[in-house]
């Protein structure tokens, strides 16, 4: 699938910072065995102490009746950095 990303996107600070995010999460995701083409991915801004980062979380798309095993990365807002990558029981 091509797309083009227009200039007012490419302005759009927070759809990059997701978009950043998101890419590293999935790498490291992918590193960890998740294929997030079969995950249900949600993804939370979090702020703390003047620091905001992007909470990944993939869990599987058929979640009726399961319970855990979710991966979860945190990824800095402002450089991309993973701040902790989290295992669900």
């Amino acid at each position: 699938m091509s797309l083009i990303l227009t200039e007012d996107v490419i302005q759009d600070t927070v759809a990059i910072s997701v978009a950043r995010a998101t890419a590293v999460a999935n790498k490291r995701a992918h590193e960890l065995g998740i294929d997030a083409l079969q995950s249900l991915i949600t993804i939370t801004q979090r702020a703390a102490n003047g620091d905001a980062s992007w909470r990944i979380n993939y869990g599987p798309k058929d979640y009726l009746n399961r319970r855990g095993g979710d991966l979860i990365i945190e990824v800095n807002q402002s450089d991309g950095r993973i701040e902790q990558v989290l295992w669900g029981q």
